[in-house]
């Protein structure tokens, strides 16, 4: 096969190619070609950059979107957008060459209300940017459809009463799944008691908001039969490298019932070969240790081995193809939703293969304040879920119904 061009860099980008092809080539993983078309776009911007007595660090969001608009001006065929720009932007900020662009101000009251209320839940609640996401939406939600005057700069909070804030939950809460509602009513809780710290509101409006219902012991838990588990692991083709990753990552999940996110955080550092454990990342900040079953460890070690790219990043599970970096909790959900698809099941969350992992243990007789441990729950009536799958054991405790023969 014939091997690709390099193009001549010339400009003010120039002492910087030798560097970004690396950077292709290693760390990012791309193969000689896609390399290739990188460069040249590189050095189209160095060029462009020149022209217009720009420096490369001058190259931020508004010169940026100027580039694209000229780019398409001047009749180029590749539709090209900024996100064809992200590996270029991200080594000239790794670089410090490009200072990272503070996220901008919100322009309207509404905008700059949450803001607060997102830096208050970070610094004095101390939640985790995953769970200020969620919170945010539902502030959001509530005060376009709420507040009273969402023109002012507190958006008339002070002016809330209880009869809007029951009818804001029971339009919401009519449309929406039990746990959805509950955290509604969580966000909105902790959204009603910034108002009143900060002195928004003279009344703390959060205690005359309901409890959501917490139908815990309402049904059995989610798991999987033993065989869609199987089925699951035996769908990922193993000869590939992608197939090694996923087939690890669903034994992950299946044998330690890791959450998504945990996953997706879990790095080398935190495999510990030697004693055979793991290090979980979990909820609060919590790192708690985990003994590596022997299946888990060899599913690993073969994608680390023969799958894994040979790069700088410490996250375990990378991208099976270019640019090479590290899953995010929504990709560990579609690897699994794939593997459902490619086994003939229907579709299956990432979680509930937690369920299934506990369902497991049960099932091999393991107690219920084991099983705690190995989930890491912190209260053992969230562990008593999976007691109700052991129907058998229930059946020794179960009396008589009223009336009935012997």
């Amino acid at each position: 096969m014939k091997n690709p061009s390099w193009p001549v860099v010339t400009g003010p980008l120039e002492s910087y190619a030798d560097g970004y092809r690396e950077e292709l080539l290693v760390r990012l993983g791309y193969s000689r070609w896609a390399a290739s078309m990188h460069m040249y776009l590189f050095a189209h911007v160095s060029d462009w950059l020149g022209e217009r007595q720009l420096g490369p660090a001058q190259f931020a969001s508004e010169p940026v979107g100027r580039f694209l608009d000229d780019r398409r001006a001047a009749g180029f065929v590749t539709r090209l957008t900024e996100r064809g720009l992200i590996p270029l932007l991200g080594y000239l900020r790794r670089l410090e060459v490009l200072a990272y662009e503070p996220v901008a101000e919100p322009k309207d009251p509404v905008g700059r209300l949450v803001r607060e209320f997102s830096e208050y839940l970070s610094t004095e609640r101390g939640l985790s940017p995953r769970t200020i996401v969620g919170y945010e939406r539902n502030a959001r939600l509530f005060l376009v459809k709420c507040a009273p005057a969402p023109a002012l700069a507190g958006c008339g909070v002070e002016q809330l009463g209880v009869e809007l804030i029951n009818a804001f939950l029971l339009a919401q809460c009519a449309r929406a799944t039990v746990g959805s509602a509950n955290n509604l009513v969580t966000a909105l809780r902790a959204l009603l008691r910034f108002f009143y710290v900060r002195g928004y509101t003279t009344v703390a409006l959060a205690e005359c908001v309901p409890a959501g219902a917490a139908w815990r012991d309402s049904g059995r838990s989610r798991a999987l039969e033993p065989g869609d588990v199987r089925r699951l692991l035996a769908s990922c083709d193993r000869r590939t490298g992608g197939g090694r990753r996923d087939f690890a990552i669903l034994t992950v999940l299946a044998r330690l019932g890791l959450r998504a996110n945990e996953v997706a955080s879990l790095s080398l550092d935190d495999l510990d070969w030697r004693g055979g454990e793991l290090t979980v990342p979990g909820k609060g900040g919590r790192r708690d240790r985990l003994p590596v079953p022997v299946d888990v460890g060899r599913a690993v070690a073969d994608y680390c081995r023969r799958g894994r790219p040979r790069n700088e990043h410490r996250a375990l599970f990378l991208h099976a193809r270019a640019p090479y970096g590290p899953l995010s909790s929504a990709a560990i959900t579609q690897i699994v939703l794939q593997a459902s698809r490619r086994a003939g099941l229907p579709s299956v969350g990432a979680h509930r293969l937690r369920h299934s992992s506990a369902s497991a243990m049960r099932r091999a007789g393991a107690p219920l304040f084991e099983i705690g441990q190995v989930l890491r729950h912190r209260w053992v009536v969230t562990t008593a879920l999976y007691a109700k799958d052991d129907l058998d054991a229930l059946a020794t405790i179960a009396r008589p119904w009223p009336g009935a023969t012997s």
